[in-house]
Parts: structure tokens; sequence; C-alpha cells
């Protein structure tokens, strides 16, 4: 079948699709999440063979998926009913409400470094939604994405759901197509060329689109608890992660206590057995020969620009395994502080004073996630009003995406448009239809047709006082 094809039988099941009950649309969510339960064996040795990511990387994917579906099938009941809002003076004696209503064809084009959750949560909100939805896995994980393809096909009524695989190609002509609305994973330059698509088709867009993610510690915090932390969340997935944290702006006096934490964290936490990083079943390897050598690139132009090695900075290109690592001495000039990450390198700045700190985060694009540590209520509060970001967590990080389905995930301007998770996710794949209803036997004043009365004139003018 054709992409075009594929397309055509998805638009012709959306008229369908958008008048089942919230009953039916959680069938098809429960049908999901049993595939995914079948197809487990085979997804966690696939993620081993790509990334030789553990089997806890998995759990940890299908345990996101798992709590989209049990929140929608708590509260989608909910969700779709009309929901009744307030009068103004002009709507006296009518019926105002927002009735929720499908765009039709979702087509969520998902990446490679968390394919389970990054294919099925966003279909998760399109489904519950009332759309029909086309998933396209990346072909980066060609392994991962041939299992996809194959529990969705296996799962759905092609009419509903379908998965196309293949590569870029593949993907230019699905973009071709006049989806509704258009989630996408992945850089910015990609997301840009998505959006310019997305506007020949006037089709909604959500893109997550990650950045430089900083974490900004002071000097009043547990600099042993950040250190933990930030060793956790900047290598989940050897920093092959969206939220993961890019950089560090550390106050000066707690800088190189930081580091030494940091240090140690790394070695406790990763190489607990004394067999070595490169052994660590919790580290992954790059995603590839490019993936190896961009992130070696990085290390190597900021130590020719005058960076310091604190810990790692060498790694195995045949395996494309590289050592997590800490630079120090980083400057504005190196292309680490311009380029995201992606792997398991961590740029530590000091400032002087918070206005530096800020001046620090907000010479970048806006990030997906920001990180403060501190125990000082007002240097929280300064921080958090005078930098953007599209979530955030105070003395922690990660934790606060794909954990919540309360809270909306994404980004902001350069790192994403959109949010997901829970109710919001419904709501993006929703159109909220304002509905004025005329209710029977009422019976209008009609004072508001011409030719006008002295009454209404004065209405007017008052109503603009």
């Amino acid at each position: 079948m054709t992409i075009e094809e594929t397309f055509n039988q998805l638009r012709a099941g959306s008229e369908q699709f958008r008048l089942t009950t919230a009953e039916e649309r959680l069938q098809r969510l429960d049908a999901m999440w049993q595939g995914l339960v079948d197809c487990r064996p085979q997804l966690v040795k696939a993620a081993y063979n790509e990334l030789r990511v553990d089997e806890e990387g998995v759990l940890g994917q299908m345990m996101m998926v798992k709590a989209e579906v049990d929140f929608a099938k708590k509260h989608l009941a909910k969700w779709m009913k009309p929901r009744r809002v307030k009068n103004s003076s002009a709507t006296i004696g009518k019926k105002c409400y927002v009735r929720p209503q499908a765009k039709g064809v979702v087509l969520n084009l998902s990446t490679w470094n968390a394919p389970i959750c990054i294919s099925f949560v966003p279909a998760i909100a399109a489904l519950a939604a009332g759309n029909t939805v086309c998933i396209k896995p990346s072909e980066l994980a060609p392994e991962t994405a041939e299992l996809i393809g194959g529990l969705v096909n296996k799962t759905f009524d092609p009419s509903e759901v379908a998965a196309v695989n293949g590569g870029a190609e593949v993907s230019q002509e699905l973009l071709r197509q006049p989806f509704n609305h258009i989630y996408y994973t992945g850089g910015q330059r990609v997301g840009s060329i998505v959006m310019k698509a997305a506007a020949d088709h006037f089709a909604g867009v959500t893109l997550e689109m990650g950045g430089k993610n900083p974490t900004i510690i002071d000097a009043t915090a547990d600099i042993k608890d950040a250190a933990r932390k930030t060793a956790w969340g900047r290598l989940v997935n050897s920093g092959q992660a969206c939220v993961s944290p890019d950089y560090v702006v550390i106050e000066e006096s707690v800088c190189d206590e930081f580091i030494g934490h940091l240090s140690a964290f790394i070695e406790s936490m990763f190489d607990s057995d004394g067999k070595g990083l490169a052994n660590s079943p919790y580290l992954p390897v790059m995603l590839n020969d490019q993936q190896y050598q961009r992130v070696e690139g990085l290390v190597e132009d900021a130590t020719s620009k005058g960076a310091s090695v604190r810990f790692g900075g060498s790694g195995d290109a045949t395996s494309r395994f590289y050592s997590p690592t800490i630079l120090s001495d980083v400057t504005e000039d190196m292309t680490i502080m311009h380029q995201e990450v992606f792997g398991p390198i961590v740029a530590v700045i000091p400032f002087k004073t918070r206005e530096e700190a800020v001046e620090i985060v907000n010479r970048r694009r806006k990030s997906l996630s920001l990180y403060i540590f501190s125990q000082d209520k007002d240097n929280i509060e300064y921080f958090t009003q005078r930098t953007e970001s599209g979530g955030m967590c105070i003395n922690h990080n990660v934790v606060h995406a794909g954990t919540n389905p309360h809270l909306p995930f994404g980004g902001i301007n350069a790192s994403g448009i959109g949010r997901i998770g829970g109710y919001r996710g419904f709501i993006e794949m929703s159109n909220e239809r304002g509905v004025l209803e005329q209710p029977l036997g009422w019976r209008d004043f009609n004072v508001n047709f011409p030719p006008y009365t002295k009454f209404f004139r004065k209405m007017i003018r008052a109503g603009i006082k």
C-alpha cells in the first residue's frame, strides 16, 4: 500500500472513529498496551542491540505508556463531555459550552532515543480524542521500528491506526499528505521542515525538539545532592535524552566541590561492580558512528580551545562507547556551548553573581527544561522569573517528564510547541469547539436587529464605558 493510500484509508476511517464512545476508544488503548506487553521480550532485545539499553530502560518507557493509558481510563468519559461556560451579557438566555471534537488524522513522527514511549504516548492522546493515527517510527532504531510496525498492524484496524516504516524519503512523502495534526519529536532543523510542511495544509503541530537544558546551582544548595542528581540526569540513556541537563552554571565558591562529588557519583553509580564504565549495564552506547564522532568532536573542540577535562574525555569508536565526561574552563567560543550535546558530557561554568548566571543561560535559545538547585527561596524565585523553559524542576531534574499525567510536558519556541500528557494531550489533539445554543421556546428580545432602538443604542454605549 502506498503512503497516499494509507493516508486515504485513515481519513475515511476518521469519519467513523470520531463518533466512537469513550468505552470504544479505551478498548483500542487496552489493545495497544496488551500488544506492548506481548512484545516486551523482543523490544528488550532490540533496545540492547541498538543502543545497549538494559531491560529497565525499556520498562521505564512502558511505564510511561501504561500511566497514560490508566489516566485516560479514569478520565476520558469526563473529558469528552461538553463543558459548560458562563454567559456574558450578550448571551443571556443562551447555553454556552465547549465541545471537544476530533481533529481528524494525526501523524506521529517518532524518534530513536525512547522509541516506545515516543511512538505510543502521542498516539494515546490522539486516539483518546477520537482521531485516527499514522505512526512513523525512526529508521535509526530499525529493529524497534520493525517491532512497533508489526505490533500496530497486528493490533489495529488499518483505517484507525497504521504504522509506516522507512527513511527520510518516507517522512517527506508523509508530510505531503494533508494530515490534520502532526506530532514531531527530534531536532530543530527537521522541526522547521515539519512546521513548514504543516503550513501547506494548515495542520496543527506539536513539536518537541529538546535544546540545551541548563542547571543552575547556587552556594546554598545541597551540593552533594545536586551532584548525585546531575550525574543521574545527565547519564540517563548516556545523555541521549531530550530532558538531560546539558550544562551546569554553578556559583564559583562551590564549583570544585561539585565537580568532585559529580566525579565520585559517576563512579559509584555507574561502575559499582568495578568492571569499568565501558562495561556498565547502565550506560548505553552512542546511536551510531556519526553520533559518536559528533560527541567526540565536541570534546576535542573544547579542549583545543582551553577547556579542562576533569573526568573521562575518551571513548572507543569501535564499540561506540563514550565515557561520561566533565569539562571545566568552558567558554562561549566552544561549539559545545551552541549545540545540544545529546551525549554523556557535562560542561561546568562558574558564576559570581546570580545576574551573571541568568545572563549565561539567556544567551541561548529557550530550553525544553531547566533545573535549579538552591535552598534560598529568593534565589529560586529570581532564577525562575528571569529564565524561560518548557518545564523545570527545583532541586531535582528529569523526573518532571512523562511521570505525571497531571503535569503538561512540552517546549517553548525553539525547544518545542504544544503540550502532551493527560488532559493536555487530549486537548492538544482536539478542536475545542465553542458552541452557543439557543434554547427551544426561548423568546429573543431581538433588540440587536435593525432598526436600532434608543434602548439598544444606550446599551451599546454603556457597554464601552
